[in-house]
């Protein structure tokens, strides 16, 4: 049904076929349906705001309102939990408008929305990779920008969760006995992550997987730097008893790969 002009706008309010609220989206001027999506984010209206966002992109693609209602698209995205959509808006945006005021703003939107993709330890963590990777370009492109010391804290997280993972392969292996295979997650935790919180348990379990291959000196060295950088854990006290379960002390020697990491931890 197409309604006539002099029929009136009422007269096409009864006919289901249309939707008033498009009909006024595509008449709008851009600044007033920016201001309307602003007005509904604010009200907490988010679906409706994305639509006055999407409005101005489809309707008025080359005035200055598409460029910012394009972002807020993006962040209305992370808003509703629709992370690919908030990504995928974020990523147009800093490839149609990469000098703007608002790509550091839209490259934090990006990793945002990966961070809130990230699962736990027992599953994959391609998203914490990417939290790292996206949060990494705001902290080195954009280091002035008020984005800098959250991407850093979402940063740690990510990393945290890594090294977390890399324990609970490394727990697997050395319940089985798979000595080998257990050093080497142990020891990427201690080497790549070291100031996440996992490295404390690391450097007890690199303790505990050398003393039951024999190896007793770097079992004290990974002891030793247990107890300077933890003194008062309790994974140093249980490493320091089995240590003595063979007449044995935390002895640091100072060519071990495990001695060399432990500098790091300690910011030397």
């Amino acid at each position: 049904m197409v309604c006539g002009a002099g029929l009136g706008l009422t007269a096409c309010q009864n006919d289901p076929d249309i939707d008033i609220t498009k009909l006024t989206a595509e008449t709008d001027p851009p600044d007033v349906l920016y201001n309307q999506g602003l007005a509904n984010l604010n009200a907490g209206k988010t679906t409706e705001a994305a639509r006055k966002f999407d409005a101005i992109d489809k309707q008025h693609p080359f005035s200055e309102y598409a460029r910012k209602a394009l972002v807020m698209k993006a962040f209305v995205s992370y808003r509703q939990g629709q992370n690919q959509d908030a990504i995928n808006a974020a990523q147009r945006y800093l490839n149609l408008y990469p000098e703007s005021a608002d790509a550091a703003y839209a490259q934090y939107i990006v990793g945002l929305a990966y961070s809130k993709q990230i699962p736990t330890v027992t599953q994959d963590q391609k998203p914490a990779m990417n939290t790292i990777a996206a949060m990494q370009v705001v902290v080195d492109k954009y280091p002035d920008s008020e984005y800098v010391e959250d991407a850093q804290a979402k940063i740690r997280f990510a990393k945290d969760n890594l090294a977390g993972k890399e324990m609970q392969v490394g727990r697997y292996y050395l319940e089985r006995r798979e000595y080998l295979a257990a050093l080497t997650r142990f020891r990427t935790v201690v080497e790549q992550y070291s100031n996440t919180n996992q490295v404390e348990e690391a450097l007890a379990r690199l303790t505990e997987t050398y003393f039951a291959m024999g190896l007793t000196s770097e079992a004290q060295t990974a002891a030793a730097v247990l107890g300077h950088n933890y003194p008062d854990s309790q994974w140093y006290a249980d490493s320091y008893k089995l240590l003595q379960t063979n007449g044995l002390e935390p002895r640091e020697n100072g060519n071990s790969w495990i001695s060399r990491a432990g500098k790091k931890i300690l910011g030397v």
